[in-house]
């Protein structure tokens, strides 16, 4: 797979609708939430440094954040299991998608070529995906910084 600078969805374009398990036993499917604001975020690993600390973020934010009409939705290739577990560990009160199979990761061109030490590999590209209650990507965050990313998307909720 090569690294494009175009990406698979962009902003304007509706978001990929998907199905898939979550922590907990659960299920969600992207087209239950119209009517609601998603904030889809994607990130490589559970309980991985940058990935708590991103995670962390969303959580202190979570209150401001449902205060929008807005959800909160995580993908990662973990687990369902491995995500009650992440949950557990740092409170989390959102969901977390079970991409194991990656489908969801390619139908938002996040999974794709990274580089990290000198040394590449296949991997889940940190983004973000805005989608406003009609299913419409409002904003995308292509390379996510960690430190105060949840402000960011607090920012652009004030936007909509």
């Amino acid at each position: 797979m090569t690294d494009n600078t175009e990406f698979k969805v962009n902003e304007g374009d509706t978001a990929p609708d998907f199905t898939a398990s979550t922590n907990g036993g659960r299920e969600v499917s992207l087209s239950q939430l119209r009517g609601q604001t998603v904030v889809l975020y994607f990130y490589p690993k559970d309980n991985t440094p940058g990935c708590n600390k991103e995670a962390c973020g969303f959580r202190d934010a979570y209150e401001a954040i449902t205060g929008k009409n807005a959800v909160v939705l995580g993908v990662s290739a973990d687990s369902a299991a491995k995500h009650d577990k992440f949950i557990d560990k740092f409170g989390l009160p959102f969901t977390l998608i079970a991409d194991e199979d990656k489908s969801i990761c390619e139908a938002y061109g996040v999974w794709g070529k990274k580089s990290f030490m000198g040394r590449t590999f296949l991997g889940i590209k940190r983004m973000t995906f805005l989608i406003d209650a009609d299913g419409i990507v409002k904003k995308v965050w292509p390379k996510v910084k960690v430190a105060g990313h949840a402000a960011e998307v607090l920012a652009a909720l004030d936007e909509l």
